[in-house]
């Protein structure tokens, strides 16, 4: 739970690379997402070439950390792969982004998620980019690198937005 609570956003690198091995676990940490019946619809595309982390910044607007980072993490949907009639993929990728993220956390790697789905720009830009076949849809980059900037634990926990049984119940509300 403390990789949780020590979760921030770290847009600023220092120069040292992430290990193969270090992103191999981040991958599995990903891989390890639940996902609707089982589906695990995702791809990822792991990125080093820095010239095309500086290419995002073309299509991305909230990307110029990726000129520094030592390595990104494309999280895709693979939309082959749906077994219901409706779109799960955004969810169970949203899940393995998050588990990027919590690991890299746990591994003293600092990220950062980047959101290209909904936004259509940011779609196209990418399956250009990343040349993704018209059934792969990108969710998120994630940026990675060792933190060049140390972020304070932030505290959101937010009693007011707790209801008990009903909208607007409280604890002990019988």
């Amino acid at each position: 739970m403390n990789a949780l609570f020590k979760r921030r956003s770290i847009r600023k690198y220092i120069d040292k690379e992430v290990s193969d091995a270090d992103l191999e676990l981040l991958l599995k940490a990903a891989m390890c997402a639940p996902s609707a019946g089982n589906e695990q619809p995702w791809e990822f595309i792991v990125v080093r070439d820095r010239e095309i982390m500086k290419r995002v910044s073309e299509f991305h607007p909230y990307s110029k950390m990726l000129h520094q980072a030592s390595a990104a993490i494309v999280v895709c949907g693979n939309r082959s792969r749906q077994v219901y009639d409706r779109d799960y993929w955004q969810l169970d990728c949203s899940a393995a982004t998050q588990n990027i993220l919590i690991q890299a956390t746990d591994m003293k790697i600092g990220s950062v998620w980047l959101a290209v789905y909904p936004e259509p720009d940011r779609i196209k830009g990418a399956k250009k980019l990343f040349g993704l076949p018209e059934e792969v849809i990108p969710l998120a980059i994630v940026s990675l690198g060792y933190p060049q900037e140390e972020k304070k634990m932030a505290d959101r926990f937010k009693q007011e937005r707790i209801h008990y049984n009903i909208w607007g119940g409280k604890k002990g509300m019988e």
